[in-house]
Protein backbone atom coordinates (compact mmCIF):
# COMPACT_ATOMS: atom_id res chain seq x y z
CA UNK A 1 0.00 0.00 0.00
CA UNK A 2 2.85 2.39 0.79
CA UNK A 3 4.41 1.75 -2.62
CA UNK A 4 1.07 2.36 -4.33
CA UNK A 5 0.57 5.56 -2.38
CA UNK A 6 4.05 6.82 -3.32
CA UNK A 7 3.41 6.06 -6.99
CA UNK A 8 0.09 7.93 -6.94
CA UNK A 9 1.70 10.92 -5.23
CA UNK A 10 4.54 10.88 -7.76
CA UNK A 11 1.97 10.92 -10.56
CA UNK A 12 0.11 13.82 -8.95
CA UNK A 13 3.33 15.78 -8.61
CA UNK A 14 3.77 15.46 -12.38
CA UNK A 15 0.21 16.23 -13.46
CA UNK A 16 -0.96 18.84 -10.94
CA UNK A 17 1.62 21.56 -11.80
CA UNK A 18 1.19 20.81 -15.52
CA UNK A 19 -2.62 20.98 -15.33
CA UNK A 20 -2.54 24.19 -13.24
CA UNK A 21 -0.12 25.81 -15.71
CA UNK A 22 -2.27 24.85 -18.71
CA UNK A 23 -5.45 26.13 -17.03
CA UNK A 24 -3.89 29.47 -16.05
CA UNK A 25 -2.28 30.02 -19.45
CA UNK A 26 -5.53 29.11 -21.22
CA UNK A 27 -7.47 31.50 -18.97
CA UNK A 28 -5.08 34.36 -19.77
CA UNK A 29 -5.20 33.61 -23.50
CA UNK A 30 -9.00 33.38 -23.47
CA UNK A 31 -9.28 36.74 -21.72
CA UNK A 32 -6.84 38.41 -24.13
CA UNK A 33 -8.53 36.74 -27.08
CA UNK A 34 -11.72 38.64 -26.22
CA UNK A 35 -9.90 41.76 -27.48
CA UNK A 36 -11.04 40.75 -30.94
CA UNK A 37 -14.51 41.95 -29.95
CA UNK A 38 -13.12 45.50 -30.21
CA UNK A 39 -13.06 45.11 -33.98
CA UNK A 40 -16.27 45.77 -35.91
CA UNK A 41 -17.85 42.49 -37.07
CA UNK A 42 -17.05 43.18 -40.73
CA UNK A 43 -13.30 43.42 -39.96
CA UNK A 44 -13.00 40.22 -37.95
CA UNK A 45 -10.98 37.35 -39.51
CA UNK A 46 -13.95 35.00 -39.81
CA UNK A 47 -15.76 37.57 -41.97
CA UNK A 48 -12.75 38.87 -43.92
CA UNK A 49 -10.91 35.58 -44.51
CA UNK A 50 -13.79 33.20 -43.96
CA UNK A 51 -11.95 31.39 -41.17
CA UNK A 52 -11.48 31.96 -37.47
CA UNK A 53 -7.86 32.46 -36.37
CA UNK A 54 -7.24 31.18 -32.81
CA UNK A 55 -5.15 33.60 -30.77
CA UNK A 56 -5.74 36.55 -33.10
CA UNK A 57 -7.19 38.47 -30.14
CA UNK A 58 -3.91 37.96 -28.23
CA UNK A 59 -1.94 39.45 -31.13
CA UNK A 60 -4.41 42.33 -31.30
CA UNK A 61 -4.10 42.94 -27.52
CA UNK A 62 -0.29 43.06 -27.71
CA UNK A 63 -0.50 45.41 -30.71
CA UNK A 64 -2.94 47.71 -28.88
CA UNK A 65 -0.65 47.86 -25.82
CA UNK A 66 2.41 48.49 -28.00
CA UNK A 67 0.84 51.31 -30.00
CA UNK A 68 -0.68 52.81 -26.85
CA UNK A 69 2.76 52.87 -25.25
CA UNK A 70 4.30 54.48 -28.34
CA UNK A 71 1.53 57.07 -28.43
CA UNK A 72 1.73 57.86 -24.69
CA UNK A 73 5.53 58.21 -24.88
CA UNK A 74 5.53 61.12 -27.35
CA UNK A 75 4.76 64.72 -26.45
CA UNK A 76 1.29 64.92 -28.01
CA UNK A 77 0.21 61.63 -26.48
CA UNK A 78 1.53 62.66 -23.06
CA UNK A 79 -0.47 65.88 -23.23
CA UNK A 80 -3.61 63.99 -24.26
CA UNK A 81 -3.20 61.47 -21.43
CA UNK A 82 -2.72 64.35 -18.96
CA UNK A 83 -5.88 66.01 -20.28
CA UNK A 84 -7.78 62.72 -19.91
CA UNK A 85 -6.55 62.23 -16.34
CA UNK A 86 -7.58 65.78 -15.44
CA UNK A 87 -11.06 65.08 -16.81
CA UNK A 88 -11.31 61.81 -14.86
CA UNK A 89 -10.04 63.59 -11.75
CA UNK A 90 -13.17 65.75 -11.70
CA UNK A 91 -15.53 62.79 -11.32
CA UNK A 92 -15.85 62.07 -7.56
CA UNK A 93 -16.14 58.26 -7.34
CA UNK A 94 -14.24 57.50 -10.53
CA UNK A 95 -11.41 59.80 -9.41
CA UNK A 96 -10.70 57.76 -6.28
CA UNK A 97 -10.70 54.43 -8.10
CA UNK A 98 -8.63 55.65 -11.06
CA UNK A 99 -6.04 57.41 -8.91
CA UNK A 100 -5.58 54.42 -6.62
CA UNK A 101 -5.16 51.95 -9.47
CA UNK A 102 -2.84 54.38 -11.28
CA UNK A 103 -0.59 54.79 -8.24
CA UNK A 104 -0.39 51.05 -7.54
CA UNK A 105 0.27 50.26 -11.21
CA UNK A 106 2.98 52.90 -11.44
CA UNK A 107 4.62 51.63 -8.27
CA UNK A 108 4.63 47.97 -9.28
CA UNK A 109 5.44 48.34 -12.99
CA UNK A 110 7.85 51.24 -12.95
CA UNK A 111 11.46 50.17 -13.46
CA UNK A 112 12.64 53.19 -11.46
CA UNK A 113 10.62 52.27 -8.38
CA UNK A 114 12.22 50.56 -5.39
CA UNK A 115 8.88 49.19 -4.18
CA UNK A 116 8.65 45.41 -4.03
CA UNK A 117 12.26 45.19 -5.23
CA UNK A 118 13.72 44.02 -1.93
CA UNK A 119 12.93 41.18 0.47
CA UNK A 120 13.42 42.06 4.12
CA UNK A 121 13.23 40.44 7.54
CA UNK A 122 11.41 42.15 10.42
CA UNK A 123 10.56 41.21 13.99
CA UNK A 124 6.79 40.96 13.72
CA UNK A 125 4.32 40.56 15.43
CA UNK A 126 6.67 40.74 18.42
CA UNK A 127 10.35 40.64 19.25
CA UNK A 128 11.91 37.22 18.80
CA UNK A 129 9.53 36.28 15.96
CA UNK A 130 10.87 37.00 12.48
CA UNK A 131 8.60 37.60 9.49
CA UNK A 132 9.48 37.98 5.86
CA UNK A 133 8.21 41.08 4.09
CA UNK A 134 8.74 43.35 1.11
CA UNK A 135 10.04 46.89 1.26
CA UNK A 136 7.36 49.14 -0.23
CA UNK A 137 8.21 52.74 0.52
CA UNK A 138 9.36 55.27 3.04
CA UNK A 139 7.13 55.69 6.08
CA UNK A 140 4.49 58.37 6.31
CA UNK A 141 6.09 61.76 7.10
CA UNK A 142 3.55 62.36 9.88
CA UNK A 143 4.38 58.98 11.48
CA UNK A 144 8.13 59.67 11.22
CA UNK A 145 7.60 63.04 12.87
CA UNK A 146 5.57 61.56 15.73
CA UNK A 147 7.99 58.70 16.36
CA UNK A 148 11.09 60.84 15.96
CA UNK A 149 12.67 58.09 13.85
CA UNK A 150 13.17 57.34 10.18
CA UNK A 151 10.47 54.79 9.37
CA UNK A 152 10.06 52.64 6.28
CA UNK A 153 6.95 50.80 5.15
CA UNK A 154 7.08 47.02 4.91
CA UNK A 155 4.35 44.77 3.54
CA UNK A 156 4.16 41.52 5.52
CA UNK A 157 2.06 39.08 3.46
CA UNK A 158 0.02 36.19 4.78
CA UNK A 159 0.56 32.62 3.68
CA UNK A 160 -0.38 30.92 1.41
CA UNK A 161 -2.22 33.95 -0.03
CA UNK A 162 0.30 36.78 -0.37
CA UNK A 163 -2.28 39.22 -1.74
CA UNK A 164 -3.41 39.93 1.83
CA UNK A 165 -1.25 40.98 4.73
CA UNK A 166 -0.23 43.87 6.94
CA UNK A 167 1.51 47.18 6.37
CA UNK A 168 3.92 47.93 9.20
CA UNK A 169 6.15 50.96 9.61
CA UNK A 170 9.43 50.00 11.17
CA UNK A 171 12.51 51.97 12.20
CA UNK A 172 15.00 51.69 9.37
CA UNK A 173 17.65 50.12 11.62
CA UNK A 174 15.24 47.30 12.58
CA UNK A 175 14.73 46.14 9.00
CA UNK A 176 17.18 43.56 7.67
CA UNK A 177 17.58 43.13 3.91
CA UNK A 178 17.81 39.54 2.66
CA UNK A 179 20.07 38.42 -0.16
CA UNK A 180 17.28 36.84 -2.19
CA UNK A 181 15.02 37.80 -5.08
CA UNK A 182 11.40 38.87 -4.76
CA UNK A 183 10.40 35.75 -6.71
CA UNK A 184 12.18 33.53 -4.18
CA UNK A 185 10.47 35.42 -1.37
CA UNK A 186 7.02 34.85 -2.87
CA UNK A 187 7.79 31.16 -3.44
CA UNK A 188 8.79 30.80 0.21
CA UNK A 189 5.59 32.48 1.40
CA UNK A 190 3.18 30.76 -0.99
CA UNK A 191 4.66 27.33 -0.17
CA UNK A 192 4.29 28.05 3.56
CA UNK A 193 8.04 27.76 4.00
CA UNK A 194 8.38 24.46 2.13
CA UNK A 195 10.35 25.88 -0.82
CA UNK A 196 13.66 27.13 0.58
CA UNK A 197 15.76 29.48 -1.57
CA UNK A 198 19.14 28.24 -2.74
CA UNK A 199 20.87 30.66 -0.38
CA UNK A 200 18.92 29.28 2.62
CA UNK A 201 22.15 28.76 4.55
CA UNK A 202 22.86 32.47 4.27
CA UNK A 203 19.29 33.23 5.38
CA UNK A 204 19.54 30.93 8.40
CA UNK A 205 22.94 32.33 9.28
CA UNK A 206 21.60 35.88 9.15
CA UNK A 207 18.69 35.01 11.45
CA UNK A 208 21.01 33.21 13.87
CA UNK A 209 23.38 36.19 14.02
CA UNK A 210 20.49 38.57 14.63
CA UNK A 211 19.12 36.34 17.39
CA UNK A 212 22.53 36.13 19.06
CA UNK A 213 22.87 39.91 18.87
CA UNK A 214 19.48 40.39 20.52
CA UNK A 215 20.33 37.89 23.27
CA UNK A 216 23.65 39.60 23.93
CA UNK A 217 21.96 42.96 24.29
Amino acid sequence: MNTLRKLIIAGLLVWLPLAATIIIVKLVIDVLDKTILLLPPEFRPENVLGISIPGFGVILAVAVLLFTGIFAANFFGHQLVSFWENMVGRIPLVRSIYTSVKQVSTTLLSTDSNSFRKVVLVEYPRRGIWSMGFLTNKGLPAACKLSGETLISVFVPTTPNPTSGFIVMMPEQDVRALDMTVEEGFKFIISMGVIIPEDSELLQQSVAELAQGDNAS
